[in-house]
C-alpha cells in the first residue's frame, strides 16, 4: 500500500474506525498523489522566473489558446475556463456550495461537514463514490422504482447486490415498514449496509414528507446505534424543487449527519438539474461524519482519497464548467432567476394533478404520488404492456414517454409546455383506446 493511503488510513482509524471499515478495498488504497501536481504546486509559488511543470503551453507568460475557440467564451478568461482544475475542484467554488448546503439545509448549523469535491456530474459522483466505498460483496439498498443507471454503476461495474424495498404504500406515501424491514433484514446479514435515498425521486416525482423523512432517518440512526456500519448516499440530484408545503424541504442528510459514529452520511448535488446547467457536468459529493475531535484532518483525509480517485479517473471536472457555475452563483441575479424556472416548474406540476383528476382517466390509469422535481408515474389499469403502449403513441401521434416494468409509463413534465399537458394525457388516453 503506498505510503501517503496509509497515512490518510491512519488518521480514520484514530479518529473514527468504523469509518476506515466501511471503505471498500480501492478506497483504502486511494490516495492523493505527491508527485507532478504538488512539484507544479510548489514551483507556482516559488519558481518566479521560468516554471517548467505543468503540462499546458502558454506563450508571452498567458495561457496559450487559439482565439476562433476563445471567441466563443465570454467574459472568463483563458486561465479560468482552458487549463486544468484541481482534481478537488475549484476551491472557490468547494467553499461557496458548502456554504449553500448550510443555508439550504438549516437542520444542519452547527455540524462539521467536508468541503464538497467537484465531480463531473452525478453520475461520475455516484461511481466515484462506488470506487470508494463498495466492494462486490456489499448490498446496495434501493426502492423497487429506481434511476436505471443505479444497476449500471453499482451492479453491472462494481458487482455489488441491489436489493429492493416498496417505495409506495396503499396511501399515497413512502411505504416505511418495507424500508424498515429490508434495511433490518440487510443489517442482521452484514456488518455494512449501504442504503441510497433519491429526493425528489427518479422517476416517480416524489419526495418524503417532514414525517416521512423524520422516520428515515430515525430507522437509519438506530440501525447504526445497535452496531452495524450504514452508509446513506443521498443523491439530491433535483433539490429544491419541493412543490408542495408538506414536503421536507431539506436533504435527510441534514438529520443524519453527525448523529452516529457507525453513520456515513453523503450527500451528492449537481448544478446539472438544480442549476438548469445539464451538460456542464458539475456535480458535488460532501460527507458528514463523527469524529473524535479532528474533524478537520479527518474530512480532509476522505476528500484526498475521493480527489485521488477522480485523479485517477478523469483527473479534473471541466475548469471553463466550473467558473461558469461559480460566476453564475455570485450573480446577483441567481435567485430570482431560479426562483423563476422554479414557478414554471411548479405551474405545470399543479396543472397535471389538476388534469388527472378528470373522471375519464380513473379506469385506466392511477397516478403514483409526486409533488417535486422533473417527472410524474402513471401505472395503467388496463391490461395493455407499457412499452407496447409507448411505442404506439411515438409511432402514431409523436408523442414521447418512458416505459418501465410492465405497466407503468413516466411522463417528465419538465419538459412539456404548460398549455400541452391536458393535451399529453388526452393522447396518453387515445392510444390507450386504440389498442383496446
Amino acid at each position: 500500500m503506498n505510503p501517503i493511503a496509509e497515512q490518510l488510513n491512519e488518521i480514520l482509524k484514530k479518529e473514527n474506525p468504523y469509518i476506515f471499515e466501511m471503505l471498500s478495498n480501492i478506497g483504502k488504497n486511494l490516495f492523493f498523489p505527491k508527485g507532478i501536481l504538488a512539484q507544479s504546486a510548489e514551483a507556482k509559488q516559488k519558481a518566479h522566473k521560468i516554471n517548467a511543470t505543468i503540462g499546458i503551453a502558454t506563450e508571452k507568460g498567458r495561457t496559450m489558446h487559439l482565439p476562433s475557440m476563445m471567441g466563443y467564451i465570454n467574459d472568463i478568461k483563458p486561465e479560468d475556463s482552458l487549463t486544468y482544475a484541481p482534481s478537488f475542484g475549484i476551491p472557490a467554488l468547494r467553499k461557496l456550495w458548502q456554504e449553500s448546503i448550510y443555508t439550504k439545509n438549516p437542520s444542519i448549523s452547527g455540524t462539521s461537514i467536508s468541503l464538497p469535491v467537484v465531480t463531473c456530474g452525478i453520475t461520475h459522483g455516484i461511481a466515484t463514490l462506488a470506487d470508494l466505498w463498495v466492494d462486490p460483496s456489499d448490498a446496495v439498498i434501493l426502492p423497487d422504482m429506481m434511476w436505471g443507471n443505479y444497476n449500471m454503476i453499482l451492479n453491472v461495474r462494481k458487482g455489488a447486490t441491489i436489493t429492493n424495498y416498496q417505495l409506495f404504500d396503499d396511501k399515497g406515501g413512502i411505504n416505511i415498514p418495507s424500508f424498515e424491514k429490508k434495511l433490518r433484514e440487510e443489517a442482521s446479514k452484514k456488518t455494512k449496509i449501504i442504503v441510497l435515498l433519491n429526493f425528489p425521486h427518479n422517476p416517480s416525482g416524489y419526495t418524503a414528507s417532514k414525517n416521512e423523512a423524520k422516520e428515515i432517518s430515525n430507522i437509519l440512526i438506530d440501525i447504526a446505534e445497535k452496531g452495524t456500519n450504514v452508509i446513506v448516499i443521498c443523491d439530491d440530484s433535483y433539490f429544491g424543487l419541493f412543490y408542495e408545503e408538506e414536503t421536507f424541504k431539506e436533504s435527510i442528510f441534514s438529520l443524519i449527519c453527525g448523529k452516529s459514529d457507525r453513520l456515513l452520511a453523503i450527500k451528492l448535488d449537481g448544478a446539472t438539474k438544480e442549476n438548469f446547467a445539464w451538460g456542464l457536468r458539475v456535480g458535488f459529493i460532501t460527507y458528514g461524519c463523527k469524529f473524535k475531535s479532528d474533524y478537520g484532518s479527518s474530512y480532509d483525509a476522505l476528500e484526498r482519497k475521493t480527489a485521488g480517485c477522480i485523479r485517477g479517473t478523469i483527473s479534473n471536472a471541466s475548469h471553463l464548467s466550473q467558473s461558469i457555475v461559480l460566476k453564475s452563483i455570485q450573480n446577483k441575479n441567481y435567485l430570482s432567476e431560479k426562483g423563476e424556472k422554479f414557478e414554471i416548474l411548479s405551474k405545470r406540476a399543479h396543472l397535471v394533478k389538476s388534469t388527472l383528476l378528470n373522471p375519464k382517466y380513473k379506469d385506466v390509469w392511477e397516478a403514483y404520488p409526486f409533488n417535486s422535481g422533473y417527472f410524474m408515474c402513471i401505472k395503467l389499469k388496463v391490461n395493455i404492456d407499457a412499452e407496447k403502449l409507448r411505442v404506439h403513441l411515438l409511432d402514431k401521434y409523436g408523442v414521447g414517454l418512458i416505459s418501465f416494468g410492465k405497466d407503468n409509463l413516466r411522463v417528465a413534465f419538465s419538459s412539456v409546455e404548460e398549455e400541452d399537458i391536458p393535451v399529453l394525457f388526452d393522447i396518453i388516453l387515445q392510444g390507450i383506446n386504440d389498442l383496446t
